[in-house]
């Protein structure tokens, strides 16, 4: 009796524990979400902000390039979208506002929300050292918010040995090989050779129309600076989308990491091989023809590369019924140039014990990265002789009852 109490009791208690904890989670949740609610509530109706991340920073003479992120915070109650744009640069500079890949000139922000952009700024190549400012304009749609910022920038006039021995680039695998429409991924390591904790812009200078992007190791984000303690490095991905109407060949990708005391550079080098991509077919669309058992029958396909690569040593094969012939002239090409066709004649003969119907050759052109596959339709027809000796038959068996009714008719 006493342990079946216990349990009893026991069974209880973890009832009464359990609606205790459900109750909390319940008016906990509400308290928080009530009071999320009534601190926005106190939130003024509308209001915005405009900012880089660094009011001021310094570059060393000769910078060709500097990436801020700058912020667009909603401090207000309701969603905005607002304008941002660059109203004052140095005579001389470059400024404008961007993401990875296109430039910016609004944005949409939800309330107590920030949104992250970049604010790219290129110094004139003779810049004299002094402080820049450049100046940021957000404007809300309507015109009524308006949030101004700026960036002063420093520039050093130390000289280049005193610079370029701070940090330093490594990579493993300068050279990447592959075809145009790949994305290229090149990993380097940064070292901040400097006894003090130090941010690294990155940049890089690639070819008109290639995209070039900077994201931490193993992760999909992209950056465009670097913090770095003393005498420690990081694992940075190089990602490297080449114009997809690049031709196959060389080209090379200047990578620099600098800050007010350092700088590097380092020379990758990107091999594209070109697209592979092939059509066949036949002239007229048809993929039928017609053949007597025993005999050939002759259609012509052609060859085009539409890729931007040579194709080479493109050979051909087919996959035919038993005891079937198929020949092709010329035998194998050499190479095709992007955008050539060349035609190639094909032989069909079908075997002598083909039954009258239709059958499938398929025909393999393989040009090694690429391959076609084109399938035909043969029909195979009686012999013409036969077809006349059956007529033959038919005029002999009317003459005969011709005769027979011709006699029984005298009689």
């Amino acid at each position: 009796m006493h342990v079946r109490w216990l349990r009893t009791h026991s069974f209880t208690a973890m009832l009464y524990v359990a609606a205790a904890i459900l109750l909390l989670s319940y008016f906990g949740s509400k308290g928080w979400a009530g009071q999320k609610e009534e601190d926005k509530k106190n939130l003024p109706p509308r209001a915005f902000a405009v900012f880089p991340e660094y009011t001021g920073i310094e570059i060393p003479r000769g910078e060709e390039s500097i990436s801020v992120d700058l912020y667009i915070k909603n401090r207000g109650r309701s969603d905005e979208d607002v304008f941002v744009k660059v109203i004052s640069v140095p005579k001389g500079w470059k400024a404008w506002i961007k993401t990875y890949s296109f430039g910016v000139t609004g944005v949409h922000v939800e309330s107590e929300q920030t949104r992250t952009l970049t604010l790219k700024v290129e110094p004139p190549k003779e810049v004299e050292p002094g402080d820049y400012e450049i100046k940021i304009l957000g404007e809300s749609m309507d015109g009524k918010l308006k949030s101004r910022s700026s960036l002063i920038v420093t520039v050093k006039g130390e000289a280049e040995s005193e610079k370029e021995n701070g940090v330093e680039i490594l990579t493993s695998y300068p050279v990447l090989k592959g075809p145009t429409g790949a994305t290229f991924e090149f990993s380097i390591e940064v070292e901040n050779n400097l006894d003090k904790d130090m941010i690294f812009n990155l940049s890089a200078q690639g070819p008109k129309n290639w995209e070039v992007n900077f994201k931490p190791a193993y992760e999909e984000k992209y950056i465009s600076s670097l913090r770095l303690k003393g005498d420690q490095s990081q694992s940075v991905a190089v990602e490297v989308k080449p114009y997809p109407l690049a031709e196959p060949g060389e080209y090379p990708i200047l990578v620099k990491v600098s800050s007010p005391e350092a700088k590097d550079e380092a020379r990758l080098t990107i091999v594209l091989t070109g697209t592979y991509k092939m059509e066949v077919g036949t002239a007229d669309g048809l993929l039928s023809l017609r053949a007597q058992r025993g005999k050939e029958a002759n259609i012509s396909i052609y060859v085009k590369n539409n890729g931007s690569a040579t194709l080479t040593n493109v050979e051909f094969l087919s996959f035919k019924p038993e005891n079937w012939e198929v020949k092709f002239t010329p035998e194998k090409l050499d190479s095709i140039a992007p955008g050539e066709l060349k035609q190639v004649e094909v032989t069909i003969r079908p075997a002598e014990q083909a039954l009258v119907g239709d059958y499938a050759v398929t025909l393999n052109v393989d040009a090694g990265k690429i391959s076609k596959n084109l399938e035909l339709r043969v029909t195979v027809q009686a012999s013409t002789a036969w077809g006349w000796i059956g007529i033959g038959i038919i005029v002999l068996v009317v003459l005969g009852l011709i005769l027979m009714f011709a006699k029984l008719g005298r009689r």
